[in-house]
């Protein structure tokens, strides 16, 4: 017999002398055992029934009673009888002898149908099993790295193989969330809570499968990769295990990491910007030294706790040292012991203006003005190394207790270990599709790969702009090669710049439309609504969005948060 019929007619069986529960409780009996064997049948045909599960069975269908209740005593029926529905308190407990009629009712429809159908598995057979189609040969995409290039790359190659079930994504990332940079310098500035610019990749990634890990080797030849499996037992990071990961493409999207320039005590001694956990313990540091110097009585020992120095004047030095300035000189009120005179925020950078990215009298409006907070610069000065308590210069020493490296990044040292191509500073070389030549298969983009416009063939920056875009145009390139179509050149405009250097003011730089070798410059506030609006757009998800927005609205309103949120140690 037909299974479906064959659960039709045990439903129907079931649903009819079930419905004898309801006859004495419920109006209309007639209508009522009609009614229960419909529900009965549609029971039976719904779920797949599981031998001998009369304990299961029984509680998930008398919990069916009770929206029955609701639906037909509470409702319909009056409907029926041309009323309005019977929903308020008291009506509703005058049906109360129906809700038990249909609790009973569901109690028994359960317990009835499943003892029907093992009968008719005793004496006709089980069901067959549903037939599952056969698996396809899947192609899979591993993706290295959780940045925007990589996460970008992921949501991307979602989008475009939709519900394609030939192809299996695989990103993996030593962090579950994509960190939105842009905005690091805030949390170091206790502007934002350091959760609100983090985004969960698990969350985001609706067909790909995350795996939390460090990327430990990459076999070209045999196109595998190893992944550490890492854990953290007492705040120490302990390795749990290794996978084995085959591919058919693979995606470098590795990212950056601090290059101190072979300076090992820089190294060792200052603060890198890169990750979340940096900025945190920036501002804890921060608040630590005004801590320390609000009960130290001699003033010269004070000086070096509340001099704060940034190696480096790009975008993310700039953008540091005027958020430590306003956090440092808003918390001042709170250390009655301590001087606005006493705490010097030095930006030093071995060129001879700060933001090169920028025009140089976008650059030099942003000195003066971050100048006019109190920021010190020493320009034309190269950190050459550091002691405790001491940040050495070429052209001097400063005695400082804080010292921050944001002058130099370098691509992932893994990629050192791969037999292709790399450029000076250590990134992979790619084609103008983005794809590393004489490696099938082998993709690379963002700050870990070296990558020319396929129009200009002018060098792109490694910034998040351009990796959003190198994403796009990767993850379609590598679905053409899958369909065994043309590959598309990588040509991406850049739209500008923008820059905060210190409260409610910013630099902006921005390309013309349709004139993209003309730019308009501007500065001030407009520029910093500028950037909040556009960044704020750009971060993903709503949530993020409402929470940062909320953030910086009870920033206008209450001082900055100077509670420590971890242990410095």
């Amino acid at each position: 017999m037909n299974r479906y019929l064959q659960r039709g007619l045990i439903g129907l069986i079931a649903g009819t002398l079930a419905s004898v529960a309801l006859v004495t409780t419920v109006d209309h009996p007639w209508i009522v055992v009609l009614i229960g064997a419909a529900v009965g049948a549609s029971y039976a045909l719904t779920i797949r029934p599981t031998p001998h599960a009369y304990a299961d069975t029984l509680m998930a269908a008398g919990a069916l009673g009770v929206p029955l209740w609701g639906l037909l005593s509470v409702i319909a029926f009056p409907l029926f009888s041309g009323r309005m529905p019977e929903w308020t308190a008291e009506e509703m407990r005058t049906h109360f002898p129906a809700l038990v009629g249909w609790v009973l009712y569901g109690t028994c429809l359960g317990v009835v149908a499943q003892g029907l159908s093992d009968l008719a598995d005793r004496i006709l057979g089980p069901e067959p099993a549903a037939l599952i189609p056969p698996e396809p040969n899947k192609t899979h995409i591993v993706i290295l790295g959780g940045g925007f290039a990589g996460m970008k790359t992921a949501e991307n190659l979602e989008a475009l193989f939709a519900a394609d079930r030939s192809i299996a994504m695989t990103l993996v990332s030593e962090t579950n969330a994509l960190l939105f940079t842009p905005m690091l310098a805030e949390v170091a500035g206790s502007s934002l809570e350091p959760s609100h610019i983090s985004s969960p990749l698990r969350t985001s990634l609706h067909r790909t499968q995350f795996i939390r890990g460090r990327v430990t080797q990459v076999d070209l030849e045999g196109r595998r990769v190893f992944v550490s499996l890492e854990g953290r037992r007492a705040g120490e990071a302990t390795s749990t295990g290794a996978r084995e990961l085959n591919y058919d493409h693979l995606v470098l999207a590795l990212g950056s990491v601090s290059n101190y320039l072979g300076m090992t005590n820089v190294q060792k001694l200052a603060f890198n910007f890169k990750s979340l956990l940096d900025a945190i313990r920036i501002r804890n540091h921060v608040i630590e030294m005004f801590e320390r110097a609000d009960r130290e009585p001699d003033a010269a020992m004070r000086q070096p706790m509340l001099t704060f120095v940034i190696a480096g004047g790009g975008f993310a030095g700039v953008e540091l040292a005027g958020a430590l300035n306003d956090f440092a000189r808003g918390i001042l009120a709170d250390y009655p012991n301590l001087r606005a005179e006493e705490l010097r925020i030095i930006l030093v950078h071995a060129r001879e203006r700060i933001l090169p990215e920028l025009s140089e009298s976008l650059a030099e409006y942003a000195r003066k003005s971050m100048a006019a907070r109190g920021v010190v610069f020493k320009l034309n000065a190269r950190l050459s190394d550091a002691r405790p308590g001491v940040v050495v210069l070429n052209d001097g020493e400063i005695p400082a207790e804080t010292l921050v490296w944001t002058a130099g990044t370098s691509p992932h040292p893994l990629l050192r270990s791969l037999a292709v191509g790399h450029d000076k500073r250590g990134g992979v070389v790619v084609d103008s599709t983005l794809a590393v030549p004489g490696h099938p298969g082998l993709w690379a983009l963002g700050d870990c790969a070296a990558i020319a416009d396929g129009k200009t063939g002018q060098p792109c920056p490694p910034t998040a702009q351009f990796a959003l875009r190198e994403a796009y145009a990767l993850a379609r390139n590598v679905k053409a090669q899958i369909a065994g179509r043309p590959l598309q050149p990588f040509h991406f405009n850049t739209l500008g710049a923008l820059c905060v250097v210190g409260h409610q003011t910013a630099c902006a730089e921005l390309t013309v439309p349709f004139a993209r070798k003309k730019s308009m410059r501007f500065s001030g506030l407009l520029a910093w609504l500028m950037w909040r609006g556009i960044y704020l757009s750009k971060l993903p998800g709503l949530e993020r969005k409402v929470r940062v927005f909320v953030d910086w609205t009870i920033e206008l309103f209450f001082p900055r948060d100077i509670v420590q949120t971890i242990d410095l140690n």
